[in-house]
């Protein structure tokens, strides 16, 4: 029903930055998201915006160096990546959800996801 769409992924040294950004095809969306996962790990939780733009969350590890921001169209999410570490190294998945924001640091809690975009950090 709601297809999304990563892109912005890519190469860059340790200390560079990327912008990622995720495109919605509809706009009946509360949370947005963004997970990430390495090879041979699990799918773990990036961040997450509330509708408005007005309540975000953070992984502890990337707070402050991370910003997750939604357009004012309400469909487009996009994660500013600064002072990139070699640990940052994954696939970055964009998220959805039309539900309430209970549990949105929870991989169960969206609905709808994107193919993945890689990321990888040189050290």
């Amino acid at each position: 029903q709601v297809q999304l769409v990563e892109s912005g992924g890519g190469l860059v040294q340790a200390g560079g930055s990327l912008r990622l950004s995720c495109a919605a095809s509809g706009r009946s969306i509360n949370f947005m998201g963004w997970f990430r996962q390495a090879p041979g790990e699990e799918r773990e939780f990036v961040a997450a915006i509330s509708r408005s733009g007005d309540n975000t969350y953070y992984r502890a590890s990337v707070k402050g160096r991370f910003t997750i921001i939604r357009d004012n169209a309400k469909n487009t999410v996009a994660l500013q990546m600064s002072s990139l570490k070699p640990e940052d190294t994954a696939v970055y998945y964009c998220a959805a959800s039309p539900k309430l924001g209970v549990v949105v640091r929870s991989p169960l809690y969206y609905d709808y996801w994107g193919q993945g975009t890689q990321v990888t950090v040189s050290s």
